[in-house]
């Protein structure tokens, strides 16, 4: 997830949400790659070979046709506005806002939708998440609470956090 979405317009009504396929990990990995900048210590994104080898395409689409993995799209008019994506239905793995969709309060709509299709699947109340250094009032704001120090590995920074 990139910067706040404090207040602003509601969601569209002709967004639809639905579950990512293999054949959405291009999309998913072009989303992710707009803000790789965000993650990445050195702005030229040097040091970071291998974040960036994790969200290629190739690697999203293992992560897609992985049972593991469970990804929630919103798509308006074909385009992809955002997603979430849950590993072991406890972890957040991704959480992305297209920059035309952001403080439209998508991101607390896929986060409602992950969570709510967490716990009907029987998972517990903790998840957890890596959240970018920009992400993390948005995390705050869904009850995410720092679970240690800043993170510095690979080329990118994030920081741990928990939702109980």
């Amino acid at each position: 997830m990139h910067k706040s979405e404090q207040s602003g317009n509601e969601i569209s009504t002709d967004l639809h949400f639905r579950a990512g396929l293999t054949a959405d990990a291009k999309i998913v990995s072009d989303l992710i790659l707009l803000f790789a900048k965000d993650f990445c210590i050195n702005s030229d994104g040097s040091g970071a070979e291998v974040f960036h080898q994790s969200v290629s395409e190739a690697a999203e689409r293992t992560y897609l046709a992985d049972s593991r993995y469970h990804f929630i799209l919103a798509i308006q008019g074909g385009m992809l506005a955002g997603f979430i994506a849950m590993r072991d239905l406890g972890h957040l793995f991704h959480l992305f806002v297209n920059p035309a969709f952001q403080r439209q309060k998508l991101a607390t709509a896929l986060w409602q939708r992950a969570h709510r299709y967490a716990t009907t699947q029987g998972h517990g109340t903790s998840f957890t998440v890596n959240s970018s250094l920009n992400a993390i009032p948005v995390y705050e704001r869904f009850s995410f609470q720092a679970k240690g120090q800043i993170v510095a590995m690979h080329g990118i920074t994030f920081l741990p956090m928990q939702f109980n």
